[in-house]
């Protein structure tokens, strides 16, 4: 091993760290799509994903020669990455299909979606895998000074990782798209493949074995089962708090994209800082094993700080994050939040690599093969870690204590380390330690309810009565009472759903306005559950016989609904309700049912994962479900969203629906939010034949559901007619159309979370409105009525 190449090894090392964020960012998204976002296949997802690493550090000592040139196997692995990287982009629509074709329910659906993601991710994520153990080879013997130098290749590769997870974040996939930044990646691969054989041309393929001075082992490197127990619980630990920790400050930064992209980047930081400082100690310290034992303690400190700073400290800084005008100033003072709270305890779990290595080498062990088995013990703990906070501890035991869990695991981790043999001062040390880490561990405080509810705007949103709360596994879910008598419920921090005037009249909307517009609805298919009001607003229609439920999150129907019973008409309890809980994109995508009306009333699109929900390949699906004469109605929100946003939604439902229209629910007579409505043909409407509808005996339900929000006939429903496509054509050129493969609306509306412009943006559209002769059909004294309400009379021939 020459020290002169050292640190051109070590920009190898970040170049394929960056690389390997980008891939991941990319195939998670592009998987999603096809498997679905809901923690089940997020877990599937992840640990495919890890799972291909772990394999790929244990083959490969067996699998790859010890002779073989480790920096040309190196270079052979950062190119093949990027060529199966490609294979992935362009391959998996393939895959995606005959995913579709023989997907199935239950155990044999979560068999098929592992089954994909080993197909996409086995391959590429094993050579990952394999990028440390090569390099291992190349540094020489398992030395604990050599095997420590491996730590700072780790943290480089983590410092690539930070920057690649930024650059895709808020660059690549704002500014281009997913292929875009597959090509930069796969190009970064080709370069650190170039270097790697240029060096291997360099060096000899067998390292120099005279090891360089450093202090001896600290005598217990001859029992490495235990260091492989003790990184294996680290590796859970640290998974497992990112995913406690992201749930948290979600809630506090709101849930976009670039929130989403600066903590995992202030998680990487750490790390990579952390393993930089464990490669120090490495070298300098004669018991590696014991540092680790109590680096691992320190985590007890550590952790107890992250939760009562999110908990306590944070949530109640007098930080009014929706007042600033600038995206770029909330970005900084959120990079500054995160590093606050997760660096202590990601520093200890960064340098804890690199200690563990120390602790394991012994200067006989094949060095590739040291490397690889911690490595792999590490992501076996990682994997556990992500699936287990995820789907078990959080809804099952909460937050609070999913923290003190990992307290708890921490402390083990550490005694395996340093528990001494007999009674000593030593002991005497450990049982202070871990006295303290239970005290700690006691004191871990709860979620505030307020900041489930409310997140970004706690600290403006007064003193409510808050109701319910709930931690499930897809988000936090809270049901508020203001002091007027109005319910709230809220997901992840915000308001989803609530009994607000404005509110009930678009939820009945987005219901009344298809099964009026069609002549006959005997099925419908609802896209989120809410509090279950648009759902409900099927339930009094006499043709309906079946109503589908696609929810995401099952404690939003088994304990939300109860709270709405009244707006929503019980809909649970309809004989004629089937309740699905998978992604609605997911269930779109395999379903074979077709429906009369289709309607949609996602989350909004600023919140990660929800473009998805507003894709032009998604409209596409929700059409082939439609059954001739389908009606299908989308939410729009107006409010914290700017006009770029707003087009490129409703361009791209107008791209499937070329015929669609809007219909406006203002608040105090400003634009509040808006609703498309599409239909494979042309739409048409009768005012007359429409109020006759409403008036039959069967219908009186229905015409009592609408006075409930201000409909008092059909004229007023239909006077919210506010556009079709072809009129609003000249202000919608130029708007971004939102693709699967660029998913262009999460950045932009990320961008817009404090724009305030719904007046301006509503006022905009109706200066493109136009009376509709061909929609609005009849000439009876309704339809004479509705053409005064519109203020715009159709020409007399």
């Amino acid at each position: 091993m020459s020290k002169r190449y050292l640190p051109l090894l070590l920009l190898l090392f970040v170049g394929s760290g960056c690389s390997a964020l980008i891939y991941e960012i990319v195939w998670f998204q592009l998987l999603e799509l096809i498997i679905g976002s809901s923690a089940v296949s997020l877990g599937v997802l992840l640990g495919t994903f890890m799972g291909g690493m772990c394999l790929g550090s244990l083959a490969f000592a067996r699998l790859v020669h010890a002779r073989r040139h480790p920096l040309r196997v190196y270079a052979a692995i950062e190119a093949t990455i990027g060529v199966l990287a490609l294979a992935v982009l362009f391959g998996l629509p393939y895959a995606g299909g005959l995913y579709t074709a023989t997907v199935g329910r239950g155990l044999a659906g979560l068999l098929l979606r592992g089954a994909l993601c080993a197909v996409c991710l086995l391959p590429p994520t094993m050579l990952m895998g394999a990028t440390l153990p090569a390099i291992a080879r190349w540094i020489g013997v398992s030395t604990p000074d050599r095997v420590s130098w491996l730590g700072f290749f780790y943290g480089g590769n983590i410092a690539g990782a930070v920057f690649g997870c930024l650059l895709a974040g808020f660059y690549l996939l704002r500014v281009h798209d997913m292929a875009i930044a597959t090509y930069v990646a796969a190009f970064i691969n080709a370069g650190v493949a170039a270097v790697a054989m240029d060096l291997a041309d360099r060096t000899p393929a067998a390292p120099d074995e005279a090891p360089l001075p450093a202090a001896a082992p600290d005598g217990d490197a001859a029992s490495p089962r235990l260091v492989h127990v003790a990184i294996a619980l680290s590796g859970l630990a640290a998974l497992g708090a990112e995913v406690v920790w992201t749930r948290l400050l979600s809630l506090m930064l709101g849930a976009t994209v670039y929130a989403f992209s600066i903590i995992l980047a202030v998680f990487l930081i750490g790390l990579g800082l952390g393993s930089a400082i464990g490669s120090w100690l490495s070298r300098t310290i004669a018991r590696p094993r014991a540092a680790l034992g109590w680096t691992e303690m320190l985590l007890a400190p550590s952790i107890a700080w992250t939760a009562y700073a999110l908990a306590r400290l944070m949530p109640y800084w007098p930080i009014d994050a929706t007042l600033a005008s600038d995206p770029w100033y909330v970005f900084r003072i959120d990079l500054y939040r995160c590093a606050l709270a997760l660096l202590p305890a990601t520093l200890c779990w960064g340098a804890s690599f690199p200690l563990a290595l120390a602790a394991i080498g012994d200067g006989r062990a094949d060095p590739g093969r040291l490397v690889g088995r911690l490595y792999a013990a590490n992501t076996v703990g990682a994997i556990a870690g992500a699936i287990g906070f995820s789907i078990l501890a959080i809804p099952l035991v909460g937050i609070g204590h999913a923290q003190q869990i990992l307290i708890g695991v921490s402390v083990v981790s550490s005694l395996l380390m340093i528990a001494p043999e007999r009674l000593t001062a030593g002991a005497a040390a450990v049982l202070a330690a871990t006295a303290a880490s239970v005290f700690l561990a006691r004191s871990v405080p709860g979620v505030p309810p307020m900041l489930v509810a409310y997140g970004r705007s706690m600290p403006t949103s007064g003193s409510p009565l808050i109701l319910y709360v709930g931690e499930g596994m897809n988000a936090s879910v809270a049901v508020s009472e203001l002091d007027n008598g109005v319910r709230n419920f809220h997901v992840s921090g915000k308001v989803e759903a609530s009994t607000e005037a404005q509110d009930m009249r678009l939820q009945r909307m987005l219901a009344n306005l298809p099964a009026l517009i069609h002549p006959h609805p005997r099925s419908a298919l609802v896209v989120g559950f809410g509090a279950g009001v648009t759902a409900g607003a099927f339930v009094p229609y006499p043709g309906i016989q079946r109503i589908v439920i696609c929810e995401i999150e099952p404690l939003i129907p088994r304990e939300v609904s109860k709270f709405f019973e009244k707006e929503n008409f019980g809909v649970l309890g309809d004989k004629r309700v089937q309740l699905v809980v998978d992604d609605a994109r997911h269930y779109v995508l395999t379903t074979r049912e077709t429906f009369d009306i289709i309607t949609s009333d996602p989350i909004h699109p600023w919140v990660k994962g929800a473009a998805t929900l507003y894709t032009r390949e998604y409209f596409e699906m929700v059409k082939r479900h439609l059954n001739p004469g389908g009606v299908v109605t989308q939410w729009v929100p107006l409010y914290e969203s700017e006009p770029d946003v707003v087009k490129s939604e409703i361009a791209t439902f107008f791209q499937v629906f070329p015929n669609g229209t809007i219909w406006g629910n203002t608040n105090d007579g400003e634009g509040y939010d808006v609703v498309l409505v599409g239909q494979a043909g042309p739409t048409t409407i009768d005012p007359d034949g429409l109020e006759e509808r409403l008036e039959r005996p069967d219908h009186a339900a229905v015409a009592a559901s609408l006075r409930e929000v201000g409909f008092t006939s059909a004229v007023d429903l239909l006077a919210t007619y506010a556009g079709q496509a072809k009129d609003l054509a000249p202000w919608l050129r130029g708007a971004a159309i939102n693709r699967d493969r660029n998913l262009r609306l999460q950045y932009l509306a990320g961008l817009g979370l404090n724009s305030y412009e719904s007046g301006t943006i509503y006022s905009a559209m109706l200066e493109y409105r136009r009376f509709p002769d061909e929609i609005f059909i009849g000439m009876g004294p309704l339809t004479r009525e509705l053409w005064d309400a519109l203020g715009r009379p159709p020409s007399v021939q």
